[in-house]
């Protein structure tokens, strides 16, 4: 997707703090955090919203949940962490490259906060 922006943080085209990569997957500091924690992990497969995985992709969506353990280990959130993802505009979704808010650092309420 030659007009996404997380598409074109992978590429390098635009820069990122990054924070972890591999071959499926890349994490990097939001550039307005809303916790003291605050990363992003996106796929490298460009896939927009969380309804368009399928069969075919999913292993990716696993691979991105086992880098968020890593990643929660290694950041000692051992007080806890929420991860969150929005499927959608109505949902809150603003980029339409599916990602994985990984949250800690600060009480959360539900719903909200």
């Amino acid at each position: 997707m030659n007009d996404c922006l997380f598409c074109k943080i992978i590429k390098g085209d635009i820069p990122s703090d990054k924070v972890y990569e591999d071959e499926l997957c890349y994490a990097f500091k939001d550039i307005a955090p809303t916790a003291p924690t605050h990363i992003l992990v996106i796929p490298k497969e460009h896939i927009s919203k969380l309804d368009e995985v399928t069969p075919d992709n999913s292993a990716v969506i696993a691979h991105i949940y086992e880098v968020i353990a890593k990643l929660a280990k290694e950041l000692d959130l051992k007080d806890g962490f929420r991860v969150v993802t929005n499927c959608g505009e109505s949902a809150g979704q603003s980029v339409f490259h599916i990602h994985f808010h990984l949250l800690a650092g600060r009480p959360f309420a539900w719903p909200a906060g």
